[in-house]
């Protein structure tokens, strides 16, 4: 099997640079013979920044990269020369990324927006020199500050997928077909369950140069909030839709029960996304005869907008993602 290229979690240890030591200097010239102290200041150790970029959607270029350290900053010297600061190491992540510390899993910052940095690990100060000791009453100070230890650690990065529409249904409910015949996204179509093994996501254009970002979430099943199926690894990515649209195939025996055990288990991993606005797609209406479209009518939901699609004939697509554009724009 072909290692994937979507990689949302990550644990790396991280050390920043510590402080150059303040020097220890006197000023030695000719015709001063007791020059004083003249020892520069260390430089700062290196940081270690996360920045966001946008045009990145995975964190696989730091899947390698277990152990990551900045420079020391450089030791002071005399002439009251400063030290030089360690250079910083800025590590590229995705918008919607997600920093915890790793030993209790405590939030560090959420990373969202284009160009957003966050410092992870900042760099110890340089220690100061001894000419900052100087007194009236110590005038050759033969003593320095050393420098600052940098901070270290173990740290999880996690992403979380950003985008305006989620789709949250069971496997082989048409989530994949779906983004495919919406957007130019070519996600794995394949008539068997979890064929879509990572979040795939889709520009869907539409007229008057407007568009929204769909995301295409592997499927879900009864108890994934207890980690069943792909379970809790990727109902995560839902947490930042604006929208969630469930899909539920025309084809099940009670498509109100299925959008039920789907409610039910968002609730049950994190109950606030139950706040978030939603749309029921019943899929595969080609299935369908005219009598049966009629009699699943009367069976649908009343709570939430409803609408019959085929993304394989184009039944209703455009009406569906107009739909999708006004509930998006009117909350």
């Amino acid at each position: 099997m072909s290692e994937t290229n979507f990689v949302d979690y990550i644990k790396l240890f991280c050390a920043s640079g510590n402080g150059g030591a303040g020097s220890v200097h006197l000023l030695r010239a000719k015709y001063v013979p007791k020059g004083g102290p003249d020892g520069g200041d260390g430089g700062r150790g290196g940081h270690i920044i996360l920045k966001v970029n946008p045009q990145f959607w995975t964190l696989i270029h730091l899947k390698y990269r277990k152990h990551i350290r900045a420079e020391h900053g450089e030791a002071g010297r005399g002439n009251l020369a400063h030290g030089a600061d360690g250079k910083d190491v800025i590590l590229e992540v995705p918008a919607g990324t997600v920093v915890k510390n790793a030993e209790d899993e405590q939030i560090l910052a959420e990373l969202t927006q284009p160009g957003q940095e966050f410092i992870l690990c900042k760099g110890g100060r340089g220690g100061l020199g001894n000419t900052h000791f100087k007194s009236p009453t110590h005038q050759t100070p033969r003593f320095a500050q050393p420098g600052e230890a940098g901070q270290e650690g173990w740290f999880i990065l996690e992403l979380k997928l950003l985008a305006d529409v989620g789709l949250v249904g069971f496997p082989n409910s048409g989530k994949s077909t779906l983004l495919s015949a919406v957007s130019a996204a070519r996600p794995k179509i394949a008539d068997y369950p979890f064929t879509t093994l990572e979040p795939q996501l889709g520009i869907v254009s539409l007229p008057d140069h407007r568009s929204f970002v769909m995301a295409d979430i592997p499927g879900i099943i009864e108890g994934a909030h207890q980690g069943r199926g792909l379970g809790l690894r990727f109902l995560r990515h839902i947490e930042r839709n604006s929208m969630l649209l469930f899909m539920v195939p025309a084809d099940c025996p009670d498509v109100t029960a299925q959008y039920r055990i789907l409610l039910k288990e968002l609730g049950k991993y994190k109950p606030e996304l139950l706040d978030k606005q939603r749309m029921l797609a019943v899929t595969k209406a080609d299935l369908l005869d005219p009598g049966g479209e009629k009699m699943l009518r009367r069976r649908l939901p009343r709570s939430l907008p409803v609408l019959l699609i085929s993304s394989i004939t184009g039944y209703n697509i455009s009406q569906l993602k107009e739909q999708i554009w006004n509930i998006l724009w009117t909350q």
